[in-house]
């Protein structure tokens, strides 16, 4: 009896071990595995799915952008989604102020028509409701007519699914062409409409994948100020930071990118913003700072990692990475 639980409490241990080994790989490479930076006014926001990342992205976790911020220009930008919710305030105040009053006015045998008794009072609080029902009705239509132009400028919903439905013919590794993978580019097309990329832009991300992990890995803080927001660069310092500590440095090697299309893309004032999806192999292990022995990982097999990278850019300059995300 206690022998067998005994065998069963190793296999156990073996096997909390195990998942626990594998937790640490997946932090491992730039970024740790996690989801951090900023995506503009969509950062709390889950980027739409993509034939690379179909399922549900994680959540950004670490983020100097704070709940609700918004970026200058977006309101100035589309001036009916900021004039939406003081005219929703304004109804909901205004006539449940009304609705508050008529009613209770009735319930007390006063309100608009007060001063009526018996019959008269209860056919005068139905009128009452009559005529409150009637200016809610007519106030809900008017304020339904002037938000409409306000949600079909938003960039959002149904729209965005009919715009990426609609892309054309996918080059390279175009996400959803069953086979289509031929090498290592991204697939082109307008995302949600809001912001048109070409070619070169996917050439852009897709070095920006191989620049970033040998900058990350090479400790290289420099190269990460040129590649990335000041926001990345300083978690990406931090994490560095960490491995120091540890007395170990991550390496990074060889990644390549196996497949990658776009999410959705979008401008907000002077900044142009993009979300790809990217699904890659990279060879990722971790070695001691002194003696370069490997503590982690493997130095000749590559792992697999699927994220969504977010870009940023000012009107005219390079693209920056500002947020990673897991898949």
């Amino acid at each position: 009896m206690l022998s067998s639980f005994a065998r069963f409490a190793r296999v156990a241990a073996i096997a909390v071990a195990a998942v626990f080994a594998t937790a640490e790989l997946v932090e491992a490479r730039a970024g740790r595995g996690g989801s951090f930076g900023s995506r503009g006014v969509r950062t709390f926001s889950a980027p739409p799915p993509t034939n690379t990342a179909p399922r549900p992205t994680q959540p950004i976790e670490r983020s100097m952008t704070q709940p609700g911020q918004t970026t200058p220009g977006v309101a100035a930008q589309r001036p009916g989604a900021a004039q939406a919710a003081p005219q929703r305030r304004f109804g909901a105040g205004f006539f449940a102020g009304l609705v508050g009053a008529g009613l209770l006015g009735a319930l007390f045998g006063a309100g608009f028509f007060g001063g009526l008794g018996g019959l008269g009072s209860i056919l005068g609080m139905l009128l009452q409701i009559a005529l409150i029902g009637g200016l809610v009705w007519l106030a809900l239509s008017f304020f339904r007519r002037r938000q409409q132009p306000a949600f079909a400028g938003a960039g959002a919903g149904p729209a965005n699914g009919a715009a990426r439905s609609s892309l054309p013919g996918l080059a390279g590794l175009g996400g959803g062409q069953a086979g289509g993978m031929t090498g290592g580019s991204m697939a082109a097309g307008a995302g949600d409409g809001s912001l048109a990329l070409g070619a070169e832009d996917f050439d852009a991300f897709e070095q920006a994948l191989q620049d970033v992990q040998k900058a990350f890995s090479d400790e290289d803080l420099a190269a990460l100020r040129r590649l990335t927001t000041p926001e990345m660069v300083s978690f990406l310092a931090e994490d560095l930071a960490d491995n120091a500590k540890e007395g170990v440095v991550n390496r990074l090697a060889d990644p390549k990118l196996l497949q990658g299309d776009l999410a959705e893309a979008w401008r907000e004032g002077a900044e142009d913003y993009a979300t790809v999806a990217m699904r890659f192999s990279l060879i990722d292990y971790k070695a001691d700072r002194t003696s370069g022995a490997v503590v982690e990982g493997s130095t000749s097999e590559p792992v697999e990692a699927t994220e969504l990278w977010t870009f940023r850019r000012s009107r005219g300059g390079p693209w920056l990475l500002s947020a990673i995300q897991q898949a």
